[in-house]
């Protein structure tokens, strides 16, 4: 996987996350915020913007890095065959047309096979994902896919509703309107009954 890879086969139960990503190279972006307030007719080195390009170089590094973690799977002993649901988790991340955040909440649901997540570890993945320049769609379905591969569960479903500011303070400037994306996986997507609880248990509807 490019994206992120598991140093341990998931079937131990225990397994450390991280992504393939090229470092920030802090120095070289807090010179590029420099030319960019010179470009923009500011003067980085005036009283009231002399701090300015370390402080952008280090909110991007925090945007863009996600610590690694490891991802805990527990044996489902109890055979349990029902949907797992965890709903409305802060997501934010940066569009990477325009460099400016988005954010809102994700609903990530999952049918179990022969293990079981931790649920904090949902957070964890979706939190994996959206520390990137990405679009919401792709991070749809990043999470939905590595749940899929890495979890092996019967059913994958995730849904993520997101403001996009370079869409409401830019441009059209639709304040407040919001995008919705989905991707499923297994039952989820193939099994009609599966799919209606699902999109039912997270308010968006059949």
């Amino acid at each position: 996987m490019t994206a992120a890879q598991s140093l341990t086969a998931p079937t131990t139960g225990r397994f450390r996350v991280l992504r393939d990503r090229t470092a920030v190279d802090v120095p070289a972006a807090e010179r590029a915020v420099a030319d960019l307030l010179r470009a923009l007719g500011r003067d980085p080195e005036g009283p009231h913007l002399t701090g300015t390009p370390r402080r952008v170089a280090a909110a991007f590094t925090e945007l863009l890095s996600a610590p690694h973690f490891d991802l805990t799977t527990f044996p489902n002993d109890e055979g349990y065959d029902e949907l797992v649901l965890a709903t409305a988790i802060p997501v934010q991340s940066l569009c990477e047309h325009h460099l400016l955040p988005f954010s809102g909440v994700a609903h990530i649901g999952y049918l179990p096979g022969d293990r079981i997540l931790g649920l904090s570890k949902l957070v964890r993945v979706l939190d994996l994902f959206a520390r990137d320049l990405q679009v919401q769609e792709r991070l749809t379905r990043q999470v939905a896919d590595w749940l899929q591969e890495n979890l092996a569960p019967r059913g994958v479903g995730v849904v993520i509703e997101a403001e996009h500011l370079c869409m409401s303070l830019r441009g059209v400037r639709a304040r407040g309107a919001r995008t919705t994306t989905s991707a499923l996986h297994g039952l989820l997507r193939d099994d009609g009954r599966s799919r209606q609880e699902f999109f039912a248990l997270t308010g968006i509807g059949g």
